[in-house]
């Protein structure tokens, strides 16, 4: 596979890597249904109770949600683990109220847990319900943790590294500043702007005590990776083609009256910042290497993979959200020079 080719299968994920060759890819990036709400697709629902109905399936169990999560975790990392190099790294996103599920079904698989990153942000909405006396259900999300595993190696570390493939992490090409890249990552706040963070800012928050004084401005010292989240622009870059969607992600939350969701051509609920996806590819895949996301969503992980000039298998059960994801690839790859374009299929 050349390496910057990209392409998006349309399928089941489990399905589709059982027909891929063994140990041929060289890094799993991916951010996976965290089953913790049920999402309409059309005449779809996917999301915490159909996964507990495959897992179910496949087991002929009665499983509760939390179980039939983990079981389910455990089946497509199963399949990550077969097509996976030894020594390649798993990244992957998940929530705060399942991810010792995700753990639990990943080192199952046969993966060891190597660590977890913390991506913190100041912008999530809080999924809960209003209660009189300004009583809730939950708490409003600020960050989100990601799992990095890998499959053990068949050599030594020392070996792994010299030869520059799989089985170690790339931390030279994500320092910040020539410093050692950490297990934390952060997002600004959305009223940050250059050169001046918000007081809400995750990353003015932590860097508290950290600062210099630039052009009149007091900085934080770039000691940890920090972006911000992704932009409607940023979002919808690719998809001017494609029809417009209603995307009402939190319909508790305040609206003019007679207010409609503003249409979308990126109806994805869940897009990653596009700088957030280049830094964990940089880090888990190597150079020339192939990057496997087997919940390709709308895109942003081939969209990293593409301009860190990796090669790119995504795969995407939903015909909406693919289209979207080669929608968006494809623009990248255009507008990339001549000589470092690919090829993408869908």
């Amino acid at each position: 596979m050349n390496p910057t080719t990209s392409k998006v299968i349309r399928g089941d994920c489990i399905e589709e890597m059982n027909r891929m060759n063994p140990e041929s890819i060289d890094a799993v990036v991916t951010d996976p249904p965290y089953a913790i709400a049920r999402f309409r697709q059309g005449d779809e629902t996917w999301d915490a109770q159909a996964i507990r109905n495959q897992a179910m399936h496949a087991t002929r169990g009665d499983l509760s949600l939390g179980e039939g999560f983990e079981r389910w975790c455990q089946r497509w990392a199963t399949s990550c683990h077969r097509v996976v190099k030894p020594g390649a790294h798993l990244l992957v996103f998940g929530s705060s109220r399942t991810f010792h599920r995700l753990v639990a079904g990943v080192e199952d698989a046969g993966f060891q847990i190597r660590d977890v990153l913390m991506w913190l942000y100041s912008s999530g909405m809080p999924k809960s319900r209003r209660l009189p006396g300004d009583r809730a259900t939950a708490l409003k999300p600020a960050y989100e943790p990601i799992l990095l595993a890998r499959r053990p190696l068949d050599t030594t570390a020392e070996e792994a590294a010299s030869h520059g493939g799989v089985g170690t992490l790339d931390v030279g090409s994500c320092r910040t500043h020539g410093r050692h890249p950490a297990n934390v990552l952060f997002s600004h706040s959305p009223d940050c702007s250059t050169g001046r963070c918000d007081g809400n800012c995750p990353v003015s928050r932590v860097e508290a005590g950290g600062y210099e004084r630039r052009a009149g401005t007091r900085l934080p010292l770039d000691r940890v990776f920090y972006c911000s989240k992704a932009s409607r622009r940023e979002r919808d870059a690719g998809c001017e083609s494609l029809p417009a969607h209603k995307l009402n992600l939190f319909p508790r939350a305040g609206r003019r009256p007679g207010g409609e969701p503003r249409p979308v051509r990126n109806h994805h609920p869940t897009v990653k910042p596009v700088e957030v996806m280049r830094w964990l590819v940089r880090l888990s895949c190597p150079e020339e290497g192939i990057l496997l996301d087997p919940f390709c969503g709308s895109g942003t992980t081939g969209i990293a993979a593409a301009l860190e000039a990796r090669a790119f298998v995504g795969i995407e059960k939903d015909a909406s959200f693919a289209a979207v994801a080669t929608a968006r690839i494809e623009h990248v790859t255009e507008s990339r020079p001549a000589e470092t374009q690919g090829s993408l299929e869908a």
